[in-house]
């Protein structure tokens, strides 16, 4: 079964792994992850470290519809972001975790706005 993968710049990220990176730039425990969206630790942990890769929809929408991971919803389903409309990477929270703006500010990208 092919791989389900989303090219990032030149890396190819599976899924699992970009919800290990959404997670950890949150600042939350697997535990605590799971607690918001609903999925069991063990399935998130098989997600996380690519035993499962085959991660079914229902999953991926509890996560893009929660409003604390909706920012993420692009870079999570296509690799790409729109920081005009508040979609963004994980390396792209201006202020860390539970900052659903797209502030230039405090954007780590060092870019200015124009």
């Amino acid at each position: 079964m092919r791989k389900l993968s989303v090219l990032i710049g030149t890396l190819s990220m599976l899924i699992g792994e970009k919800i290990r990176v959404i997670r950890e730039s949150e600042d939350l425990t697997r535990e605590e992850f799971c607690g918001l969206i609903d999925v069991p630790i063990g399935t998130l942990r098989r997600y996380e470290t690519g035993r499962i890769e085959n991660i079914g929809g229902e999953v991926l929408i509890k996560i893009v519809n929660h409003p604390r991971f909706f920012k993420y919803m692009n870079w999570l389903m296509t690799g790409k972001t729109n920081e005009a409309a508040g979609q963004i990477s994980p390396s792209l929270s201006p202020d860390g975790p539970e900052n659903t703006s797209s502030s230039q500010k405090s954007r780590k990208t060092g870019t200015q706005p124009g």
